[in-house]
């Protein structure tokens, strides 16, 4: 094994078996040398990737572990920490019945985490409406790891999402709402808070001492002095001008169609976006088999590939691991500046 022999595991949730999740899993853990990772364990149900790699025909000998003995065995086989709720085998076809296990396997890492038994969470994806169906309260992951933040530490975390690649680094203010209803949720303080979080971790998490933030205007032309949208001058430029005012080296609002080109992409460390669709188009347009999802704002590091579940091709052979790898390299890069729960 390459890396970090010594640094303490990743914690790898197993997201819904139905999609490519243990695809990937199981590939990252074969490339394990050639990739340079450092040791991981998947929280999941030994049997169903046992059988997940019959079906793909890889040979990945699958251990179960208690979560102190994973470092050692990854070498030599995957190591499974075994749910209590077991999972069904059934690539492509979500079944809701396999929620608890699903959840369960989230809960379970972030916990480890942060108990200081392994370094980070990576998250393989997960679907919502199976959760929904099981009566899952939370819009999605990161507002779940949220709330589990809160409930181990007792103190609110406030999530921030980051799409990075090798060549942009982006944030959405707002995320899984419709478009028609950004413009009200967009506040000042919103906006500040997101770029806080985003100067605070760049710095701690990702080693950059002083944060080059690049604001996007919310409408065409950042507004075009008011002809095409007051809310850039009334609330995006007042929540630039206050992290300036803080010491943040923030620039905004900006036209967003000229903001990622690659001259404009090098005046910025990050750029911070108004809605969904601002800030991922961009990002995987330019970097999508390598783009990561970090979880900015959590007591504990966050990472995951920047895709869905892909049941269409799960079992079929036809997923990449590129951006499950991605992102466990970076949680591993991230682990090296800050404490596991930190």
């Amino acid at each position: 094994m390459t890396g970090l022999p010594m640094h303490r595991p990743l914690a790898v949730s197993c997201g819904d078996p139905s999609g490519i999740g243990p695809d990937i899993i199981l590939t990252a853990w074969i490339k394990r040398v050639s990739a340079g990772l450092t040791a991981f364990f998947c929280i999941g149900d030994p049997d169903q990737l046992a059988a997940r790699a019959r079906l793909l025909d890889l040979d990945v000998p699958i251990r179960a572990v208690e979560p102190e003995n994973a470092a050692a065995t990854f070498n030599d086989a995957l190591p499974v920490v075994p749910l209590s709720n077991r999972l069904e085998e059934r690539p492509g076809t979500p079944l809701s019945g396999n929620a608890k296990g699903i959840i369960e396997a989230i809960k379970r890492a972030v916990a480890l985490t942060m108990d200081g038994l392994s370094a980070g969470v990576v998250t393989a994806p997960i679907a919502k409406k199976p959760l929904y169906e099981a009566g899952f309260a939370q819009p999605g992951h990161t507002e779940y790891l949220a709330e589990l933040a809160a409930a181990h530490s007792g103190t609110r975390a406030r999530p921030v999402m980051m799409i990075a690649g090798p060549t942009l680094r982006t944030i959405p203010v707002t995320i899984h709402i419709p478009l028609a209803d950004v413009p009200a949720a967009l506040t000042t303080e919103l906006i500040a808070e997101t770029i806080r979080v985003a100067d605070r971790d760049l710095k701690t998490r990702f080693g950059i001492a002083r944060p080059r933030i690049a604001v996007a205007g919310l409408n065409p032309h950042a507004g075009e002095a008011g002809a095409l949208g007051a809310e850039d001058a009334g609330i995006v430029a007042p929540a630039v001008d206050q992290m300036r005012a803080e010491g943040i080296d923030a620039t905004g609002p900006l036209p967003a169609d000229t903001m990622f080109h690659e001259a404009a992409r090098a005046t910025h460390d990050v750029a911070v976006c108004m809605y969904h669709d601002q800030a991922l188009i961009p990002a995987k347009a330019l970097d999508f088999d390598q783009g990561v999802n970090v979880t900015l704002g959590l007591p504990f590091i966050r990472t995951s590939p920047d895709h869905g579940t892909a049941f269409a091709i799960a079992g079929t052979g036809a997923a990449r691991p590129d951006s499950f790898v991605a992102a466990l390299k970076m949680a591993s890069g991230m682990a090296l500046r800050v404490p596991a729960a930190a």
